[in-house]
């Protein structure tokens, strides 16, 4: 990945609403090559999606997040990804990680309910043979979301001083 390429992706990570013609000003480049800049990292696959950061707590929709910590014996043949794989292809999967550390992967869903979240965890991961254990941790509060923080609250304000 060249310069410029990396720099258009730090652009695009922090606003992925921003505009080929606002990042050419913004880098002193040409329109044309930030835009041929963005389809070569998308046809590479290094940019795979645009999204909205969104943070739904003060909503109505209810909606449990939870991770999952899995611990697991590699499979023959595939190792980690196999199982990875089979994973990441249920809906409640939003995000799977390979991890170092006390387990091996970590994988973030989303459901309607605890109860719900509680079943994708006995009826689908518990329920590979490779599965030595698993830890479920529910998302209770979003306090920074990729980087962006969800309170609009002043953070510097100070607070009141009785005497």
């Amino acid at each position: 990945m060249n310069r410029l390429e990396k720099d258009i992706l730090g652009i695009l990570q922090a606003d992925s609403r921003t505009q080929a013609k606002e990042i050419a000003v913004m880098l002193g480049a040409e329109e044309q090559a930030v835009k041929d800049a963005v389809r070569a990292m998308e046809k590479r696959g290094t940019i795979v999606k645009y999204t909205a950061i969104a943070n739904l707590d003060e909503e109505e929709d209810e909606c449990v997040e939870a991770l999952i910590e899995v611990k697991i014996a590699p499979r023959s043949g595939s190792g980690f990804d196999g199982v990875a794989e089979e994973i990441a292809a249920h809906e409640e999967v939003k995000t799977l990680y390979l991890m170092s550390g006390a387990y091996d992967l970590l994988v973030i869903v989303e459901a309607h309910s605890i109860r719900a979240v509680s079943r994708f965890v006995s009826d689908c991961i518990s329920t590979f043979d490779c599965v030595l254990s698993t830890a479920t941790h529910f998302i209770l509060k979003k306090y920074k979301i990729e980087g962006a923080l969800t309170s609009k609250r002043d953070r510097h304000r100070r607070l009141p001083v009785q005497a």
